[in-house]
């Protein structure tokens, strides 16, 4: 794979980011928590190190391929560590719209209960690594249809990753897409993301979807193992975490950020689920992270 770093391309209206490829040749770029406002794919091709993500550590090795939603907090440290980045904006490429097509995510993104990585096999690499190689050859000259064809690439990649993780993975594969409960859950899952600030009853996502809590909850129970009050909860603590820790607002405002009506009805929420409040998990894992 060509080492040369690639160029980026920007948002003509505002001159934000919307792609950028670029090679790494340490870990100095990832050993401070980072919260990256853009999916980010990331591939170890070198070195061997450790993957800190949502209070969870990974082993990474050669062949490690990590995903990562816009501003998921993640840390990686290790030994000679060498490989390729990938960053893309929403409004480059959306995963959800091209679901129908991609059926990436709740794969490779936007699975909060599942891994983040996928170990691409020996026999994968080469196709892969061509594919990036074709990304960057049309970042560095730029033509006719450039954002087309490197959408184009970008899918080509995300196919393959999803067909290998699932290859990998004991996890029920995906339904059909003309499956209403496929369309069903994967709504819900799409809600919960946009409104688990403000929406926490399975009541709530029942009415944007049309349906009864009742068929709700059979659909979730059935392909998920989990009721929909999990799958909103596990939601609500993750963002909750992730704010105990890498910011130092008062509980009081990350309680109303949440949509709790005050600290003591989020303290209990989060103690009923944690086991233990707020406060002491700030503390204990502050000490435990640094």
């Amino acid at each position: 794979m060509t080492t040369t770093l690639s160029p980026e391309i920007t948002n003509p209206v505002d001159g934000s980011l919307g792609f950028r490829i670029k090679h790494f040749t340490s870990d100095a770029d990832f050993n401070e928590v980072q919260k990256i406002g853009l999916f980010s794919i990331i591939w170890i091709l070198e070195g061997n190190g450790s993957l800190k993500a949502d209070f969870t550590s990974y082993d990474l090795k050669p062949g490690t391929m990590l995903f990562f939603m816009p501003f998921q907090p993640f840390q990686i440290t290790g030994t000679d560590i060498k490989g390729v980045i990938l960053n893309f904006h929403h409004d480059f490429f959306c995963i959800i719209k091209h679901h129908r097509e991609v059926a990436c995510d709740g794969i490779l993104f936007n699975n909060i209960d599942q891994s983040p990585i996928v170990n691409i096999p020996v026999n994968e690499a080469p196709m892969l690594e061509q594919v990036l190689d074709q990304i960057q050859q049309e970042l560095q000259v730029a033509g006719l249809a450039q954002h087309d064809l490197i959408t184009s690439y970008l899918k080509i990649l995300l196919i393959n990753v999803t067909r290998i993780k699932m290859a990998q993975s004991t996890e029920q594969a995906p339904f059909s897409e003309k499956s209403t409960e496929s369309v069903l859950l994967h709504s819900f899952k799409t809600y919960i993301e946009q409104y688990f600030r403000e929406k926490h009853s399975p009541g709530d996502y029942a009415e944007l979807l049309n349906t009864s809590v009742k068929n709700l909850g059979r659909v979730v129970k059935e392909y998920n193992q989990k009721t929909p009050t999990d799958l909103i909860a596990t939601r609500i603590i993750v963002e909750a975490k992730r704010e105990l820790y890498l910011t130092d607002k008062a509980i009081k405002e990350i309680a109303y950020d949440l949509g709790f009506k005050d600290e003591y009805h989020f303290s209990r929420y989060f103690k009923n689920i944690t086991q233990t409040s707020p406060q002491t998990y700030r503390n204990s894992l502050k000490k435990a992270w640094g």
